[in-house]
């Protein structure tokens, strides 16, 4: 199982399976994103246990996982995707945007956390960026992470904010995770500082190293604990 090589290599086509109990959000969800040039819906699951049927007949590259799901849900089944498969990504569509969702699946191993209010194009974009190694949350989702994570870095009576970063930081790095603390996306950090995609992620990839940072949403409470956001 090779996962997102496979696909740079062979097709170019990213391939992805549908996540949801629901057959009435699952088929159509699946046939609306088979319309994108570059996506290729190899499989529809309506549990976890299927899901992990599916990648394991591979190859996959994204998996566009419910949370609420019978046999296995959807925090589970990321569980063992970023265990047993790692090359496979994961965004999360889901109804539920409450913190024990947001970081159970972050904290899990997914990529990406999109709510169902979100379109096709918000979809499809999450689909491509994950298949990339990046990372995409709404602006629900992110407010929600800013909200839990400042509510935790708050000093208690007589305490003190802030955690120390490492000393060998370079200026570039701590700016790039000021802007993930302030909820920004690596286009937008890329936007925002005038450089690519890829740099940014070089960027990122280097903070991770030297902060120990888990995840983005770990980025996130570091850069409020530090003071940055």
């Amino acid at each position: 199982m090779s996962g997102t090589s496979e696909q740079s290599a062979g097709s170019g086509r990213l391939k992805v399976v549908v996540a949801d109990d629901q057959a009435a959000v699952r088929e159509p969800l699946a046939a609306v994103l088979g319309l994108a040039e570059d996506i290729e819906v190899v499989a529809a699951a309506a549990d976890g246990g299927e899901v992990l049927a599916a990648v394991a007949a591979g190859p996959v590259d994204v998996v566009l996982m419910d949370l609420r799901m019978p046999v296995m849900d959807g925090i589970e089944t990321t569980r063992r995707l970023t265990e047993e498969h790692p090359e496979v990504a994961v965004v999360v569509l889901t109804t539920f945007a409450d913190d024990e969702s947001i970081l159970g699946a972050l904290g899990a191993g997914a990529r990406g956390y999109l709510t169902k209010n979100a379109g096709r194009q918000d979809i499809t974009r999450a689909i491509r960026a994950a298949g990339a190694g990046q990372s995409v949350l709404d602006r629900e989702v992110q407010d929600r992470l800013l909200a839990t994570a400042r509510a935790k870095a708050a000093p208690a009576p007589g305490g003190t904010a802030g955690q120390p970063l490492p000393d060998d930081l370079t200026p570039r790095e701590r700016e790039v995770l000021t802007l993930i603390g302030q909820g920004l996306s690596n286009r937008g950090i890329a936007e925002k500082l005038f450089i690519s995609e890829a740099t940014v992620k070089t960027h990122i990839n280097n903070l991770f190293a030297k902060t120990h940072i888990r995840d983005r949403a770990d980025a996130v409470r570091r850069a409020i604990a530090a003071g940055l956001a």
